[in-house]
């Protein structure tokens, strides 16, 4: 699946509640869900669980992006179009390692 499909499932199962939600809800569910993939990190839960923090956060970003109206594949490529978007290299030759 590519980022465009991920995109249009995520609008095409979720979208009117998380309109009936709200940018603000939704914005918190997905905190909500970075919190509990930082805990099945923290914790060594299995890789399976980890996976599945993943998806979940990713699809919370989905719903963000969604909302927003705006195309992931579209800004992530206008962002880091093949390059850090610092240091305009890639692979990153930043001096800090964020």
């Amino acid at each position: 699946m590519n980022l465009s499909e991920a995109q249009n499932l995520i609008r095409r199962i979720y979208l009117e509640r998380d309109r009936e939600r709200g940018i603000e809800r939704t914005l918190l569910r997905t905190f909500q869900e970075l919190a509990e993939l930082s805990d099945a990190i923290s914790k060594e839960r299995p890789s399976k669980d980890i996976e599945d923090e993943v998806a979940d956060v990713f699809a919370w970003v989905i719903s963000i992006a969604n909302l927003l109206n705006i195309d992931l594949g579209e800004v992530l490529l206008s962002k880091y179009n093949n390059s850090c978007s610092r240091c305009k290299r890639s692979p990153c030759e930043c001096s800090d390692k964020r």
